[in-house]
């Protein structure tokens, strides 16, 4: 869920410690200290009157400052902090009731526990399947681990380990190639663990600002971007369902091969080695440049596996990057965008319609999501309840085995030459709803976005497309788009878009434009335009109630002379506010939009959405 959306959701008090870091960043001369302040100017009272679109842009401007502030805790090497930010970083975890979360930490203490127990053994063990090489590594790390906590009390000191000691540590384990989990089980070999009360973790974590807590639904919420930074901080340059997606690929002898180098019992099956290699936290860039190779790989043999497994496999064409380091970066940087884009790549309906049929041709998915993301509602596939979780079609896809999606294809018609995964999206992308959740993208001709989210469409043809789409949302908004009305007053001079028929001889004229430049300034032009519409409506003896006008955004310049023009009654309106009074009306009780609230020159998004929310 993103930020803003949590923010939304929750009181003053709940958003207090995450609001007061962001605040101490600033009053430290955050390095984008300038664009926070022209946020800040439209309010007096600082950052708690904000509102949370701004905070979002604000924390985005923070984020390298928040980064070391969370870093920074984890000096506090006893704090438990890389356990509690490994469970809510994993996919499904970034809401969680109290009482889930308590079990989901009570349950990581155990697995650790059992691990520990099950490492030291090995260490003892001659027939152990740890290699010589591989016991030496870690021989070496936890000697060192040893020194830097005990150094401490043969001085007389408190046992800890200094941030300085910490920043060696942490190289070491980097240089020896240890995964995130060999590295969190031999620490807690060395460092005393123990359960926590869970008041005091929610309370600690809360604290730091890394998760938000509602005290009257006891539910714990971790913004998208919050774990997006928090991967950072842990080494995670991927989301686990990405990682997955990629470990899927490969064949089964490399997936044994990582599995020898971590320490993954090879007796599991296919799909669980490659659960746990993603619960050990190896690195997905080390996984690239060494894991996935046959050994003896030339450079030049390692750079054509890696595009052939970006380009035959991921479907991602011309990989940028001459190195291996660079073209694994590109890789992780496209992971990343479709990540942070909101758009899922099929319709909600489509998406809503995918689940329905999955889970009438395959019964058990619903369990197998539910305890592949830790989900705590019984029944999970239902499209909104996922993207809350930031869980996509495609996400969805990636969990199925290959028997049960050939069953699925076969079951529902889906076209069976080429990708599966691919047959299956374009099965359900329902093309119109598609289009208008990529209304603003149309109305500003945004061609690569629009081919990026599944719409493939002519330049020529966005123009129409866009008046298209503008007709579709007034109609939900329960006026009568009348096109025939509409084409007996037209004449080849003068046509107009749109025209709503109100009834009793009155009208709104509708006018809509595209266009690739930030700021739409063209006034004189399409005044005229509109004046000439506006003489047809009144040679056919029809009353103009109010005309608008639909373009992607306007520039301060057009705005100020549609202020100033006293012939035409004439309001704007951005694509992306007419979008989000459609979203908004569905959520409302009322069946027709009160056209009054058409009143502003130019739309005021935030009062029409509270007026709807009103009845």
């Amino acid at each position: 869920m993103k930020l803003e959306k949590i923010l939304d959701k929750l009181g003053s008090i709940e958003k207090n410690s995450f609001i007061k870091i962001i605040d101490n960043i600033i009053s430290k001369n955050s390095k984008n200290n300038k664009e926070i302040d022209k946020i800040l100017s439209s309010s007096d009272k600082g950052l708690k009157s904000v509102d949370h679109q701004n905070i979002s842009k604000i924390f985005t401007l923070t984020s390298i400052e928040f980064q070391e502030h969370i870093e920074c805790e984890f000096q506090e090497i006893t704090s438990q902090l890389d356990i509690l930010i490994d469970i809510i970083i994993r996919d499904g975890n970034c809401i969680m009731k109290q009482d889930w979360f308590s079990r989901l930490y009570e349950s990581e203490i155990k697995h650790l526990k059992s691990r520990i127990k099950t490492l030291n053994a090995d260490f003892e063990n001659d027939k152990s399947e740890l290699s010589a090489s591989r016991k030496r590594d870690y021989k070496i790390y936890k000697e060192c681990l040893r020194t830097a906590y005990h150094n401490d009390i043969e001085n007389n000191r408190e046992a800890k380990i200094t941030s300085d000691e910490l920043s060696i540590i942490l190289t070491l384990s980097k240089q020896l190639g240890l995964s995130q989990e060999e590295v969190k089980l031999i620490n807690y070999s060395i460092l005393p663990i123990k359960k926590l009360d869970i008041q005091d973790v929610i309370k600690g974590l809360k604290n730091i600002g890394v998760i938000f807590y509602s005290n009257k639904e006891n539910t714990i919420y971790v913004a998208d971007e919050m774990v997006r930074m928090l991967r950072k901080v842990r080494g995670k340059k991927i989301a686990d369902k990405f990682y997955r997606r990629t470990l899927k690929l490969l064949r089964e002898p490399i997936i044994n091969q990582i599995g020898r180098e971590h320490n993954i019992d090879r007796k599991l099956s296919y799909s669980q080695k490659i659960e746990e290699i993603i619960k050990e936290g190896v690195p997905f860039n080390n996984l690239l440049l060494n894991d996935i190779y046959k050994q003896g790989s030339t450079l030049t043999e390692r750079k054509k596996t890696l595009n052939e497994l970006c380009e035959k496999s991921l479907n991602i064409k011309n990989l940028k990057g001459s190195t291996l380091d660079d073209k694994i970066q590109s890789l992780i940087q496209h992971f990343e965008n479709v990540e942070r884009d909101e758009k899922v790549g099929i319709s909600l309906d489509g998406f809503d319609k995918m689940l329905v049929e999955l889970n009438q041709t395959l019964p058990k998915l619903n369990k197998q999501i539910k305890d592949q993301f830790e989900l705590q509602d019984e029944f999970v596939l239902k499209a909104g309840f996922l993207l809350d979780y930031n869980i996509k079609p495609r996400d969805i896809l990636d969990l199925i085995i290959k028997q049960d999606v050939t069953k699925f294809i076969k079951s529902n018609g889906i076209k069976q030459r080429g990708d599966d995964t691919l047959n299956i999206l374009e099965h359900y992308k329902d093309v119109e709803n598609l289009y208008l959740e990529n209304y603003e993208n149309v109305a500003y001709r945004n061609l690569n976005l629009l081919k990026e989210n599944g719409i493939l469409i002519k330049e020529s043809e966005l123009g129409l497309k866009f008046e298209e789409l503008t007709s579709v949302i007034f109609k939900s908004l329960g006026f009568n788009v009348d096109d025939k009305f509409k084409n007996q007053i037209n004449t080849k001079k003068d046509m107009m878009d749109i025209l709503l028929n109100l009834g009793n001889q009155e009208i709104i004229i509708v006018e809509c434009k595209t266009s690739k430049e930030r700021g739409y300034n063209k006034f004189s032009s399409v005044s005229r335009q509109l004046k000439s519409y506006q003489n047809l409506a009144l040679k056919n003896n029809l009353r103009i109630v109010k005309i608008l006008l639909v373009a992607p955004e306007f520039s301060d310049d057009f705005v100020t002379d549609c202020e100033m023009d006293t012939e035409m009654n004439l309001s704007l309106i951005t694509a992306s506010t007419l979008s989000n009074i459609s979203e908004a009306f569905k959520s409302s009780k009322r069946t027709e939009f009160p056209h009054v609230l058409f009143r502003d020159i130019i739309i005021n998004e935030d009062r029409i959405l509270k007026a709807l929310k009103k009845k």
